[in-house]
């Protein structure tokens, strides 16, 4: 055997086992794409039923942000009708209650000086 077949033969050694050495990261990547495609599947396959949850799920949420909103509403209004109620009975009572707190407070200075 001549130099130069040996050297074919080494090298086509070697070629036979960078083939092997490159096939084993490809069969895992065939494997990963497969698990993948499988995923994905199984995503598509669950989404629609999922995605119609969500939708009930957001309109009961409007129904009840609806509610509160009215009742937040009502809220405003009854705290409304207590502040115009104070104002009128501090501008009906109150008046007259300090005059006469007053003619008090006079009276009783004026009769502690007679003393």
């Amino acid at each position: 055997m001549s130099g130069g077949e040996l050297a074919a033969v080494i090298a086509a050694g070697a070629l036979a086992l960078l083939v092997i050495f490159l096939a084993v990261p490809l069969l895992k990547l065939g494997k990963l794409l497969d698990e993948t495609t499988a995923t994905v599947k199984e995503i598509n396959d669950n989404l629609p039923p999922l995605l119609s949850g969500l939708n009930e799920t957001i309109d009961q949420t409007n129904k009840q942000l609806a509610k509160v909103d009215v009742i937040t509403t009502n809220i405003a209004d009854v705290s409304a009708n207590v502040q115009s109620l104070a104002a009128v009975f501090s501008a009906s009572v109150g008046s007259p209650l300090l005059k006469l707190a007053g003619y008090l407070k006079g009276f009783t200075s004026f009769l502690g000086k007679k003393k």
